[in-house]
């Protein structure tokens, strides 16, 4: 395992250096009792699995508006069929493209990834998506696929990956439907949910199923290029496979309760797909649309877990209590941060952030992000041994870009 190095813009995991112990590394996206967690989509193609450089955020401008608002119901009858026929013009295909030369030397496009998105608003002569960030995540363009067979160029207004959301902007000469959000607080569970969008790729395309909310609340670890994050989901039986990554999940009435974004595969288990709730969407959207970005509090520190480094390192040089056993360890500070502010050092363990036990990276996170920018926050720390509480203010930090 690596640590999260917090002050980098490419904040993911890096090999941990000594005196820390030796972690095999997963190659699968994240493990849940066992079981692999994987995105949904972008489906792609075995011959196109390279990375590439990510595509320049485009930021949008203008106030505030509510999401809701901007959206008319497209049914409430109850009918599966009445509600998949009036929101599909508003689900969408988005593909991942890259940028290559023909055997004559001609520029074209190809296709490296392709997932689905949900026609959400549409204001003045634009109309916005929502997709995953994982389907767009290192594009050179994005084309976007229309009911009506029309492809259009996508503009991305902003991206976040750790809540693994992403805004798009084409033409709202377009768009005639959108897709209303609903609120993902009224979900029961049982409750009867469709899933709509593009599994395996457009051959696919607006693919219906069934099913219920198995779960509110469930926390799934994802790996993202920020680094390693727990994502809030709602837990559903409906069929989710490569390709429905930003497409909706949707309530009887018609309203979008969840984005799809993720399933567990592994062989004998079936029906356990996962959606980012509406009422976490909103907030994020709103934010991206505002700015093109996401600003979270920073403190300056490079982090790694406690577990990773060694009994009898922690013992003889950083003179830890046996009763001592989580945290994070402080690898390095950023000067005149918040942190080097506030008088953290190197080698410092902080086992809490506000009277909350904090074990891990991805849990530290959590904690901090809790918080406001600006507010004055209290860590527990471990120095040579003693604890101690140190007072610190937090300060912005752009996190959108990977």
């Amino acid at each position: 395992m690596g640590y999260y190095d917090e002050n980098s813009q490419d904040q993911r995991y890096k090999e941990p250096k000594k005196p820390w112990k030796t972690v095999g590394v997963s190659l699968i996206s994240g493990v849940i009792g066992g079981m692999a967690v994987l995105g949904a989509a972008p489906y792609i193609q075995p011959e196109q699995r390279a990375y590439y450089p990510a595509q320049e955020q485009v930021k949008s401008s203008g106030e505030s508006q509510s999401l809701a608002a901007n959206a008319e119901a497209v049914s409430s009858g109850g009918s599966i069929a009445d509600i998949a026929e009036n929101l599909t013009p508003a689900i969408v295909g988005v593909s991942n493209l890259r940028q290559s030369f023909n055997q004559t030397g001609q520029k074209e496009n190809l296709e490296q990834g392709a997932g689905s998105g949900v026609i959400f608003k549409k204001e003045g002569d634009a109309a916005f998506i929502i997709t995953n960030n994982h389907v767009i995540e290192g594009a050179q363009g994005i084309e976007v696929s229309l009911s009506s067979g029309e492809k259009t160029e996508a503009e991305l207004v902003g991206k976040d990956p750790l809540t693994d959301l992403a805004v798009l902007k084409i033409d709202g000469s377009y768009v005639e439907t959108v897709a209303k959000l609903g609120d993902s607080e009224k979900l029961r569970t049982g409750e009867s949910v469709i899933a709509i969008g593009n599994p395996l790729g457009m051959e696919f395309s607006r693919t219906v199923t069934e099913g219920i909310i198995s779960g509110k609340d469930r926390t799934v670890a994802i790996n993202t290029s920020q680094g390693q994050w727990e994502l809030n989901v709602i837990q559903t039986d409906a069929a989710i496979n490569p390709g429905n990554s930003g497409g909706p999940l949707i309530n009887m009435n018609g309203e979008v309760i969840g984005i799809n974004s993720l399933k567990i595969s592994q062989n004998g288990v079936e029906g356990l797909g996962f959606s980012i709730p509406s009422n976490d969407v909103q907030p994020i959207v709103e934010e991206l649309l505002q700015k093109g970005e996401i600003h979270r509090p920073y403190i300056g520190v490079s982090l790694m877990d406690l577990s990773q480094i060694s009994q009898q390192y922690r013992q003889s040089e950083l003179a830890l209590p046996d009763t001592v056993k989580e945290g994070v360890y402080i690898e390095g500070i950023v000067y005149q941060s918040p942190a080097s502010k506030a008088g953290l050092q190197k080698e410092d363990i902080i086992t809490a952030v506000n009277g909350e036990a904090v074990g891990s990276s991805s849990e530290f996170r959590r904690e901090l992000y809790k918080n406001a920018i600006g507010e004055k926050i209290e860590m527990e720390v471990f120095r040579k041994g003693a604890k101690q509480t140190v007072p610190l203010v937090l300060e912005g930090h752009s996190q959108s870009n990977s």
